[in-house]
């Protein structure tokens, strides 16, 4: 049975920054969602300090459940990978293969804080100030590239703070899944993501590959992650 993709973005973003992926997947056959988390995107209308982490796995599990996916390649960017890892714990039957897009990997009992340097998450907290949003980051510090810059800055929006503190239960779920991808953008420098793509080298059931992108791999390099991408389904049986 062919494979369903679903696209989880990171922070700032929404399902906007995956439709060139999209395009290119659907083009091949397969089914694919690009859902916004509750807040960004189109949904910015929605944002409200109750948002939380689980809010946002929320958001992904019922995409799986409320459009009956079964098989699904769920794949998640940056912020994106704590999302996925919350997902897999409520719906491990419906998830075929794991990918984790230049992603956080968080272990039981973390939250996106606990995997950033110091500084960073400083920078975060002094941003959020008493608004509890996080102003986007500049794309050029993300190593997008110049033609999109420009557009991904109008595009994204504030991140909801609360996420980025939230701390997930994690019980082995992402472990009991057969087949999990690692893919790291290769012309982004990243203290943590580097630190991901060493836990995962030559560890069974993971896949360890680069692509040769700023952060934002779905716009810079949108074949290239097609083809990753198509290869995960592969190694899950759904090619």
């Amino acid at each position: 049975m062919p494979a369903t993709f679903v696209l989880v973005h990171g922070a700032w973003h929404g399902g906007w920054c995956y439709a060139r992926v999209a395009e290119l997947l659907r083009a091949r056959g397969y089914r694919v969602f690009t859902p916004t988390l509750t807040g960004l995107g189109e949904r910015a209308h929605l944002a409200d300090l109750d948002i939380s982490l689980h809010t946002h796995i929320t958001d992904i599990v019922n995409v799986l459940k409320y459009e009956d996916l079964h098989d699904v390649v769920l794949c998640g960017h940056s912020y994106g990978g704590m999302v996925i890892s919350g997902a897999v714990e409520v719906v491990p039957e419906r998830i075929a293969a794991l990918v984790y897009l230049d992603a956080f990997v968080p272990e039981d009992g973390q939250s996106l804080h606990d995997l950033v340097p110091e500084a960073q998450r400083t920078r975060q907290i002094d941003a959020a100030g008493g608004s509890r949003f996080i102003p986007p980051i500049p794309s050029a510090v993300f190593r997008v590239n110049e033609a999109d810059q420009a557009y991904v800055d109008a595009q994204c929006v504030p991140h909801p703070f609360a996420t980025m503190r939230d701390r997930l239960a994690q019980t082995g779920a992402r472990e009991r899944v057969a087949h999990k991808t690692y893919l790291r953008a290769g012309a982004y420098p990243s203290v943590p993501f580097d630190a991901a793509r060493e836990r995962f080298i030559g560890k069974p059931g993971w896949v360890v590959e680069a692509i040769p992108a700023g952060h934002d791999v779905m716009l810079d390099a949108p074949e290239d992650l097609t083809v990753e991408l198509v290869a995960a389904a592969a190694r899950a049986g759904l090619a």
